[in-house]
């Protein structure tokens, strides 16, 4: 399987790299978030297509076991407010960052297994909604 291509933002592009910044190269994520950052395709928030997943999105998911779950992508500090959140460092969480609506992506999941996670639906996108600078 190819890994598909990433989109993001102009505005989540320069948080998530700042978030980076701020940790240690040895931090949980650090690297596999990089590496996304690296090969992500940057546009302004304007451009975003509708249904990519940007941060702060709520996206349903499924997992090759057949597990469907629908969390919110955040950033760390946000991860608190709800059970249904899931951190951009955590593996899934930035196997998630940027995908769009269909794409597939094998992935490590925690605990090492591969998993194949397929995006079913981006149920809410800030950049839909015209929040391009939240």
């Amino acid at each position: 399987m190819t890994t598909p291509d990433i989109t993001l933002s102009t505005t989540d592009y320069d948080r998530l790299d700042a978030l980076l910044s701020s940790l240690s190269a040895d931090s949980i994520g650090y690297d596999t978030l990089s590496q996304e950052l690296e090969r992500a395709n940057v546009v302004t928030p304007e451009q975003l297509p509708a249904n990519v997943i940007s941060m702060n999105s709520t996206v349903r998911f499924r997992l090759a076991s057949g597990k469907t779950s629908t969390l919110t992508l955040v950033y760390p500090k946000d991860l608190p407010q709800s059970g249904n959140n899931i951190s951009v460092l955590a593996p899934v969480g930035c196997a998630l960052l940027g995908l769009k609506t269909g794409d597939s992506i094998n992935w490590p999941l925690p605990g090492g297994d591969m998993s194949t996670i397929t995006v079913e639906e981006v149920v809410y996108q800030p950049e839909r909604e015209g929040a391009y600078h939240r």
